[in-house]
């Protein structure tokens, strides 16, 4: 068994969810309570996590130097690697330059941590602003980056090796091996594959409903529908979708939820018609947040609306899935990215109880889940779309006409994607409404429009992307479309920013 300290970092569930694929038990635990810990789980092995924090500053989580004294392996990542370094007498303190997404890392001795690596150097990926500048007494450095000197230490005789990158994140190349390395040769962990039993989620999630019956909010996207194969599976038909149409979806979204569900389900959806109060609840917000929040609360408040027509329903299903809880702040050390708002979006208040099936699960995840469910390749592979919808593409005030605006702009990305055969091969692909303008020639005259932003994706698991390559052409149809089809756009540009540092939406 695997014991992670949680420093708060937004992938720390990401290195348990590898080690877990890996076949290898993981356990978590706060670092204050991290000796209880170690004394009731006897790990095999000791991770110590990222984290948002700033190791030389007061109030900033910390273990005591003992837990190096145990005869444990330890693995210690970003902020574990730069707590070792300042628990053992090294000297830490913020780097001259930050380094957020891809970076080149060069091994510089051999190591039982990097054993079979075939390249080197390799891609990794950094999320730091402190570093490690001189290793404590005992240790060597074992690799860097062209900005990082040392990039990665160890202390071998005691079994405690530091990696300023992210080995659980799925752009560092190598990454599993790594931690494959640690686990069952450093850790000697005998590690046997176990697969997703569906039978036993299942059952988890009928026993979570209980014996009433429940609404599914359903929005035709890849969680919700999941959850919905999975609730019907479980409770049968005592199970009621429900689609809020609230004018924040791509065009046509509530025709195919409606048909989708009748089909495949055998269960008409309810459709609930509140696109005007979605637009007055957004009245004057321009504030992300207060954005997010006041969507999560009118759905909440509708749905318990359309709980109060039947009797017996107590429950509210939703398709909240990992990253969305992490995001929210998910552990005691985490920063809070965005309220999502079927999570930090809900009200302080409820009148349902929520039930969440696929709450630990990563995207990749529910994927798989999705298809060993039955559900088609044209759901489970859909492009991610986000529950607040355009709202969060448009950035300040969402008005009737910026959201015209999005729509007509969206549906020629969509349009081009799909001509061009790139749709299928992205996460993402969506206009953003910037809020900034700039000033265009049209017609020979001046004209001072908004600025419309291009964002196109790669990922597996939410946590980490990459700006997909698209050929030059696609990106020209996309612009030369946007700008003279859309109103009141004068320019486009292409979003090249990776995740970290950036978020996969702009809100």
């Amino acid at each position: 068994m695997i014991l992670i300290i949680d420093f708060g970092s937004q992938t720390t569930k990401l290195i348990g969810r590898r080690l877990g694929d890996m076949g290898a038990d993981v356990s978590y635990s706060e670092p204050e309570d991290a000796f209880p810990a170690i004394a009731k789980e006897r790990p095999d092995g000791i991770i110590l996590s990222g984290g948002p924090s700033f190791v030389n500053l007061n109030g900033s989580p910390n273990v005591e130097k003992k837990i190096f004294s145990f005869g444990v392996p330890i693995l210690g990542v970003c902020y574990g690697m730069q707590l070792t370094g300042l628990l053992l007498g090294g000297t830490v303190k913020p780097g001259k330059t930050k380094e957020y997404g891809p970076a080149t890392f060069r091994l510089m001795r051999p190591s039982r941590l990097f054993g079979s690596i075939s390249t080197n150097p390799f891609r990794v990926w950094m999320s730091h602003g402190d570093q490690v500048f001189e290793v404590p007494p005992g240790f060597v450095v074992t690799g860097g980056t062209d900005g990082l000197p040392v990039a990665a230490m160890e202390n071998e005789k005691k079994q405690i090796y530091c990696l300023q990158f992210h080995p659980e994140i799925e752009h560092t190349q190598y990454g599993n091996l790594i931690l494959k390395n640690f686990v069952e040769h450093i850790c000697r962990v005998k590690l046997k594959k176990r697969a997703l039993a569906v039978p036993s989620v299942i059952k988890e999630t009928a026993n979570a409903i209980g014996g009433k019956t429940a609404l599914i909010a359903v929005s035709g996207g890849v969680d919700s529908t999941v959850a919905a194969a999975l609730a019907a599976r479980a409770i049968g038909h005592r199970l009621i979708p429900v689609y809020i149409s609230s004018g924040l979806m791509r065009p046509g979204t509530g025709d195919a939820v409606e048909r989708f569900f009748t089909a495949h389900f055998r269960i008409r959806p309810v459709i609930i018609h509140a696109e005007t109060q979605f637009l007055q609840a957004l009245r004057g917000l321009t504030d992300p947040e207060e954005k997010r929040k006041a969507i999560g609360a009118l759905y909440i408040r509708l749905f318990e609306a359309e709980a109060r027509r039947h009797p017996d329903v107590r429950v509210l299903i939703q398709g909240t899935i990992f990253s969305d809880v992490i995001e929210s702040r998910g552990s005691k050390n985490a920063d809070k990215i965005k309220s999502h708002h079927n999570v930090g979006g809900l009200p302080p208040t409820m009148n349902l109880r929520l039930v969440e099936p696929l709450r630990n699960l990563y995207k990749d995840e529910v994927r798989s889940l999705g298809k060993k469910l039955g559900l088609p390749d044209s759901v489970i592979q859909k492009q991610v779309f986000p529950g607040p919808g355009f709202a969060i593409r448009i950035i300040g005030e969402v008005t009737e006409g910026r959201l015209i605006q999005e729509k007509q702009a969206d549906q020629i990305v969509m349009e081009e994607m799909e001509k061009s055969g790139w749709r299928r091969k992205v996460y993402m692909s969506f206009p953003v409404m910037t809020g900034a303008r700039s000033t265009a020639v049209k017609g020979d005259g001046r004209f001072f429009g908004e600025v419309a932003a291009i964002r196109i994706i790669e990922s597996h698991d939410v946590m980490t992307t990459t700006w997909s390559r698209l050929p030059y052409s696609l990106l020209q149809a996309m612009s030369s479309r946007i700008i003279n089809e859309v109103p009141g756009i004068s320019r486009v540009v292409y979003d090249i920013t990776t995740k970290p540092p950036a978020t996969m939406e702009w809100e």
